[in-house]
């Protein structure tokens, strides 16, 4: 019985840096945590009201991923993405998602494109009701499910990747401008292309979607950076 309980407490503890993980995540891509600055991870810890070490543990796997870089004796560095960076993720975003869902829209079912509208219209609801975290993580959830739908895992992984690693600063000031809601709703427009078997339209709005994507990368390194409504902890449940 006692290794059963270790191994529960093992699992709770995984959820909780995967948890933090998902909240450092989400101030990263909102602009609450600022490239080149270095936090510490009792400072990041305090804020989330969790002890320090899922932090350190979830900064590590941040790490991996080249969003952020240790600083001895200090904590981490936010890693900050080049205009050349942008350009380079937006390009290989395009070559693989492009064509995948031209691919996807000629073998997808009405039914499985349809179950995810109810995704679409919480991008589009989250960004009406000024939600950051919900739109990021609707937004996300919505892309990743999609492209599942062409059955090659390895190329969801790369995806996902390239999102976390091309990261929009400013959507504070960007959200506050009303910039949001036009991109979020290309994914319902998205959604029905697809679901009326118009693969070459399909493929345009997503390329389009994509540069769209791109310029509020570029609006947002002009904005002035906010907090995101209800703060880093926000993101853990």
């Amino acid at each position: 019985m006692g290794d059963l309980k270790q191994h529960s407490l093992i699992k709770a503890q995984e959820r909780l840096r995967d948890q933090v993980g998902h909240a450092l995540r989400a101030a990263l891509i909102a602009g609450e945590l600022r490239p080149g600055s270095v936090y510490s991870a009792p400072g990041l810890a305090a804020e989330l009201g969790v002890s320090a070490t899922p932090v350190r543990e979830a900064m590590l796997d941040l790490a991996r991923e080249g969003l952020v870089e240790p600083v001895r004796n200090k904590g981490f560095r936010i890693t900050e993405v080049s205009e050349r960076d942008l350009d380079q993720f937006t390009e290989l975003r395009t070559m693989i998602e492009v064509p995948t869902i031209g691919r996807i829209t000629k073998i997808a079912t009405a039914e499985q494109l349809e179950a995810l509208r109810p995704i679409a219209e919480e991008i589009v609801s989250s960004a009406r009701e000024h939600n950051l975290i919900g739109y990021l993580e609707a937004d996300r959830r919505f892309h990743l499910s999609l492209l599942a739908l062409a059955g090659n895992d390895r190329l969801v992984e790369t995806v996902g990747d390239l999102r976390k690693r091309s990261r929009l600063y400013g959507l504070t000031g960007l959200d506050e401008a009303g910039k949001l809601v036009s991109s979020a709703e290309e994914h319902i427009e998205l959604l029905d292309l697809m679901i009326g078997g118009d693969a070459e339209a399909a493929q345009e709005c997503m390329l389009r979607h994509l540069g769209h994507v791109r310029s509020l990368w570029a609006q947002g390194r002009d904005e002035p950076v906010g907090r995101v409504p209800g703060g880093l902890g926000s993101g853990l449940q």
